[in-house]
This record gives C-alpha cells, structure tokens and sequence, in this order.
C-alpha cells in the first residue's frame, strides 16, 4: 500500500460500500480521513471500527453540503466521490419516471456540485478528485432505469472539469473509475439478485457469467494507487475488473 502520510483524504458516500473500502485503505496507508455520509449511526459504527477517522453527517445532495465539507477539511489532497442512491430493479416500462431518474437526482447531483465547487473555490493545486461511476456507464444496464446514463454523465462531467482546470491553470486532477458489479458490495448483491431474477437463473449462475468480478477492496486499492501516483491519469477513465485496471480508450 502507498503511504498516504500526512495527506487529507475526504470521502463522499464513506459509511458503506466502496466508500467505507476506500475510509478504510486511507486511514491504514497513514492519511487523515474525512468520511461523509447522510446516516449518522452508520458514521458512528465506522469510526468505532477505524480508530481515528474523522466524520460528517451530511446530504451530500443539498446544495450547502460542499461548503460544509471544505469547511471541515478546507486543503484535501484526494477527494473521493461515491455516494448515490439505488437503482430501481425493473424493467424500463414497469418503472415511473421517479424511480428511473432516482439516480440523476442523487449520484449526478452530488457529482455536480462536488465537481463544480472544486473548480470555483478552487481546491488546492495538485489535488486529485476521483468519481466513483459504474461499469453499467460503458456497457449499459436495462433493468436499472437512468443508472447507466446517470453513471455515463459522471464520466463527462469528470472530462469537462478536467479540461477547465487545464483552461483556468488550476492543476486539479479529474479521474474517473468504472467499477464491474460488485457482489460482496450491498449494491452488488442488489444488482445480482434483480438480474438473476429478471434473467430467470440462480445468482450463483449469474455472478459465474460475469466473469471475473472485482471487491470493495480491489476498488479501494485502484482509487489510492492512481490518486497517489506521480503518473499523469488526470482526465482519464478506468474500468476495474477482478483482473486489475485498465485505461478506456478516448
């Protein structure tokens, strides 16, 4: 694990999930952590588990919730953005425009202000921002409603805040991930269970049919090895498979 000494570390969506995977592999590479989340009681477990990990109770939705957060850590060195809502489960024409737009209004907002409140502060020159998006972003996902598109917007944002901070000179680095389905994530089993049923065959069959799939951890690892590296990955895009990392072609 790279040492993360002496650097801020703050993530958004950091009481469950990848996000908790990523709190954790911080705090144990030296690094002061920020974990914010909406559920309080689930922050509290996570700092009882993770000695010395710092907290904030915030909808990180509501538009004040960036101004918050750099309050509480005003130079991070790595921000990391995972937060978002679950998808529905069904078919596009047994959803209602409420269930398929959950995700634009949660994952895509909370990237939207995230984003756009580091490039006017701005963040501190060097600093990394790392988006959580999803595999459904490259390959689609039809029983996930505006998932697949809210996670492919992610993407493009992460590119067009890229591209201003190389316009304003102000040395951020944009990186976007694309994790495959998780299925030791809650997420993941929530995405396994709504596909095997809709595909009419066990969850044991499908999470065999996707191959090789990554964990929490392996994304955790991926987000602190490029967010750490003195390699320019600013404004790219990787998938994160159980096979490692690799670059999507422009």
């Amino acid at each position: 694990m790279l040492t993360l000494t002496g650097r801020n570390v703050v993530v958004i969506g950091g009481s469950r999930g990848v996000g908790r995977r990523v709190v954790e592999a911080a705090a144990r590479s030296g690094a002061r952590v920020l974990a914010v989340a909406r559920g309080r009681e689930a922050l509290d477990g996570l700092k009882r588990s993770v000695p010395g990990v710092e907290t904030l109770a915030v909808d990180a939705s509501e538009e004040e919730a960036p101004s918050q957060v750099f309050e509480a850590v005003p130079h991070p060195h790595i921000l990391v953005l995972c937060a978002g809502a679950f998808p529905p489960a069904a078919p596009l024409h047994e959803q209602s425009w409420t269930e398929f737009a959950v995700n634009w209004e949660t994952d895509v907002k909370i990237a939207f202000q995230f984003v756009k409140a580091a490039l006017l502060r701005p963040l501190p020159a060097g600093t990394s921002i790392v988006l959580i998006s999803s595999g459904a972003a490259l390959a689609g996902s039809p029983i996930s409603g505006g998932y697949a598109g809210a996670k492919r917007t992610q993407m493009f944002m992460a590119n067009y805040a890229q591209k201003e901070s190389d316009r304003l000179g102000l040395d951020l680095r944009f990186i976007t991930l694309t994790p495959r389905m998780m299925p030791d994530t809650e997420l993941g089993r929530y995405a396994v269970a709504g596909y095997s049923r809709y595909l009419g065959m066990s969850e044991a069959d499908f999470i065999q049919s996707m191959g090789s799939s990554p964990t929490a951890a392996d994304v955790a690892s991926a987000v602190i090895e490029l967010a750490s590296s003195s390699k320019e990955h600013k404004g790219k895009v990787f998938v994160v498979s159980g096979k490692g990392l690799e670059g999507v072609a422009a």
